[in-house]
């Protein structure tokens, strides 16, 4: 029997959370775990796993929500800066779409994400890839998730 949704459980109520916003659609609220205080999760209501399951009409409003509260956390706790992101699948801790809102400051010692890089070894193959993600890009139908 597959494990219960943590946020489903917490969109439903039926588990506690530090909420921020609640609406038709969407649940904000801070993450248990935060990498600092003021960390925010943001997660649609219908239980999706990734960006690309939400429904592309939802897609708007569910980023118009992040940039307010991008604003509303750096705003609140003072922060200069702030780290928004989306994991798909791999380090995805609840298998139900959630963006992160995590408040930033110069020197805070987070440097886990956008290490080891791996450069292309030429310029060449640099193109290669580019050339084979804008032809797939090209071949998906703009409204897959509707």
């Amino acid at each position: 029997m597959p494990k219960p949704c943590a946020f489903c459980a917490i969109v439903a109520g039926d588990a506690p959370a530090h909420e921020v916003h609640r609406d038709e659609d969407t649940v904000a609220f801070l993450d248990v775990k935060p990498v600092f205080p003021g960390h925010v999760l943001l997660v649609p209501r219908q239980h999706v796993t990734t960006l690309a399951d939400l429904p592309a009409a939802r897609v708007p409003a569910f980023f118009a929500l992040a940039q307010r509260l991008e604003r509303a956390v750096e705003s609140t706790m003072d922060a200069p800066g702030s780290l928004v992101l989306i994991n798909n699948v791999v380090s995805q801790s609840v298998p139900h779409l959630h963006l992160h809102v995590i408040p930033r400051r110069p020197k805070d010692g987070l440097r886990f994400f956008l290490g080891p890089r791996h450069p292309y070894p030429d310029t060449d193959e640099a193109e290669a890839v580019a050339q084979r993600i804008g032809a797939t890009l090209r071949d998906l139908p703009e409204d897959e998730t509707d």
